[in-house]
Formats: structure tokens, sequence, C-alpha cells
């Protein structure tokens, strides 16, 4: 599980959109998209830059050891009458409930940004052929 506290700690920068929006077709597509939501998160929730929640569970498949976080018990609160539907991580296993997910905590921007960049900059030379 790639909890938004996770995505939230790989806020896009100013100078990564810009470094896409040089790119090309593909990097300007990549920084437009990226405008629009830093655009939005700083306007809603203050934030200096959008979180990229997609591109992070991409990265956790092509490099898990990108993040830290352990295997515990993740439950859906169903019978709530001000949490149904909310997410409940016992991080410190504080019940006897069995683990059925690995529920991630920290991120290493630096190198998703990296892997990121990477990516896009390898597809873009692909479709420019």
């Amino acid at each position: 599980m790639v909890p938004l506290d996770v995505t939230h700690q790989a806020l896009t920068s100013r100078d990564w959109v810009e470094t896409m929006r040089k790119l090309g077709p593909l990097g300007q597509a990549v920084a437009s998209w990226t405008d629009f939501f830093e655009r939005y998160d700083t306007a809603k929730y203050g934030s200096q830059g959008a979180p990229l929640h997609d591109p992070c569970t991409i990265a956790y498949l092509l490099q898990p050891e990108l993040f830290t976080g352990r295997f515990i018990n993740v439950v859906i609160e169903t019978g709530g009458a001000f949490t149904t539907g909310m997410t409940v991580a016992d991080w410190w296993r504080v019940t006897d409930r069995p683990a059925n997910a690995n529920f991630l905590r920290t991120i290493d921007r630096d190198s998703f940004y990296a892997l990121l960049t990477d990516r896009l900059t390898a597809l873009d030379a692909r479709l420019r052929g």
C-alpha cells in the first residue's frame, strides 16, 4: 500500500517540471499536467509542489528499494459513524490481526525523480525514433 503520506514526500519541484518541459512533446505534456496539479495543490493545501501518486506506485514496482515499510495488518473501517471507508493500518502491531499488506512509509525522493526522469527521457527518445 502506497499511502498519501508517502506520495506527499515526493512533491514535484519547479526545477524538475522545467527539466520535463525541455524534453520535447512528451516532457511538455508531463510539465503541463504537473503545472495543473501544482496549482491545485498549492491553492487547496498550500503545498510546494504536487504529489505524483501513480508514478510512485509504478516506481515501487520497478525499484522497491526506493521505499521503506513493513508487512502489517490493514483493514477498511466499514461500521464507524465518522470513519466509514477509512484505512486503518496497525503499524505498531497492537492487534492480534494477521499482517495482510506491505504498508510503505518512506520514499527516497531524489532517487524516485532520477528514475522518473530517466524513464521519461528514454521514452521520449524512443518516440522521436
